[in-house]
């Protein structure tokens, strides 16, 4: 496994070849280690490298990508879910009927104090505003 010994640009905050490969690694396979070797690389070398605040930020930025696209594939299929919840409210099953329901109070509530909580931030960050 022998790995490039190219650094990163200081000034610019650019990754190397191996590091790039190794983010793309990590975000395809749950270990470091499986991470290193389909990138080519030790393991030591993405320890090192995880330690690394440009290649950290970079990793996350990745990570966000791939959370994002996961998160628009999961609104896509919220209006089926929401479909299914509502036909198993009069499916005749109790125990469907009741988990049906209970499902859709929970997430009503939570929906409800993400919204009173997303306005009271609003609220903070506009008299933080106009105080400062």
């Amino acid at each position: 496994m022998r790995e490039s010994t190219a650094k990163k640009a200081p000034e610019t905050g650019e990754l190397s070849r191996n590091q790039e490969k190794a983010i793309v690694a990590l975000l395809a396979h749950p270990s470091i280690s499986e991470a290193a070797k389909s990138a080519g690389v030790s393991e030591s070398s993405i320890w090192r490298w995880l330690q690394d605040e440009t290649f950290r930020k970079r990793y996350r930025k990745a990570q966000d990508k791939v959370f994002d696209g996961a998160l628009g594939s999961l609104q896509g299929a919220t209006t089926q879910a929401v479909d299914c919840l509502v036909r198993n409210l009069t499916c005749k099953m109790p125990s469907a009927e009741v988990a049906a329901a209970k499902t859709i109070l929970d997430f009503t509530m939570k929906a409800r104090e993400l919204l009173d909580l997303a306005g009271r931030v609003e609220e903070l960050e506009r008299a933080i505003a106009a105080a400062g």
